[in-house]
């Protein structure tokens, strides 16, 4: 007499459109809600196969602070933070029913230590983790990066170490019109984890356009990146060359139409933006 084959291990899935306006605008995120047991080969497997800017899993915490502990993974392997995916997971473990131990806040646990998310008017909202490295680039960085975007030197008017963990480095350009006429060498963008800022006209709805160019990551173009966005928002707010509340757009290029909120308070950046769940089920004979 033969066994019965066993049944196939299935693990809680949501796929969730981040720092969109709208369904399919956005930046989506892929989020293994029960990720604990799952190897790390196999995630980095998923995360290739998925083929999205970010793969993350809903891990147990190891801090009695944090709600729960998150891996976050890209085509190219794991980071210890990023933006879209925080608010997105968030989203999805609220939403599967997840309970903060803080009414009114959640704390998840990453690489890169606890990071505090909230609700906000427009969804869900983090607070912007300290620069790990700042301060102005070097010539030769300055040289790759013109050479990489295809521009004069003279084009970049100020530039910035805005590093948060994924090792963001940022440019700004004069407007944002030539932010969203680029187009980048990929052969010469080389390890650049770089991000590209530039103005709207005042008075816009809409105070500045990002771009992010991701080539380590295995992201040639990121649809929108909250990590870049707290670190690019540290370092104009820091400066006065933007207010302590605006709106940033990200993906035009791309098809999408995403949007950042950034709000100062005190000290602290905090990065939000709407959340919506276009896919939910199950992964199935595969982790």
């Amino acid at each position: 007499m033969t066994s019965a084959p066993a049944s196939p291990r299935t693990r809680a899935f949501s796929q969730v459109d981040v720092f969109a306006d709208g369904p399919l605008l956005g930046n989506p995120v892929a989020v293994v809600l029960d990720g604990e047991g799952i190897s790390d080969e196999d995630m980095a497997r998923l995360a290739n196969w998925t083929n999205l800017s970010e793969t993350t899993f809903v891990v147990p915490p190891s801090s009695g602070e944090a709600d729960y502990g998150l891996r976050i993974f890209t085509p190219g392997g794991e980071i210890p933070f990023a933006g879209h995916p925080t608010l997105g997971s968030a989203h999805a473990w609220l939403e599967a029913g997840g309970v903060p131990r803080s009414p009114g806040k959640l704390v998840q646990e990453c690489p890169l230590g606890l990071i505090e998310v909230r609700r906000s008017g427009t969804g869900l909202s983090f607070r912007a983790p300290d620069l790990k490295r700042d301060g102005p680039l070097d010539s030769t960085h300055l040289d790759r990066i013109a050479r990489g975007l295809a521009i004069s030197r003279e084009r970049i008017v100020a530039h910035q170490w805005v590093d948060n963990g994924p090792g963001w480095a940022a440019v700004q350009l004069a407007t944002a019109g030539e932010v969203l006429a680029l187009d980048p060498d990929d052969r010469r963008m080389g390890d650049l984890m770089l991000g590209v800022v530039g103005a709207y006209p005042e008075g816009s709805p809409v105070a500045f356009e990002v771009r992010a160019f991701a080539m380590p990551a295995g992201v040639p173009e990121d649809p929108v990146t909250g990590s870049l966005h707290a670190g690019i928002a540290q370092w104009l707010i820091r400066t006065g060359a933007a207010p302590r509340r605006y709106r940033a757009g990200q993906g035009g290029r791309l098809g999408r139409q995403g949007m950042v909120t950034i709000e100062a308070q005190d000290a602290e950046v905090w990065v939000g933006g709407r959340s919506i769940t276009c896919v939910r089920g199950v992964l199935a004979h595969i982790l």
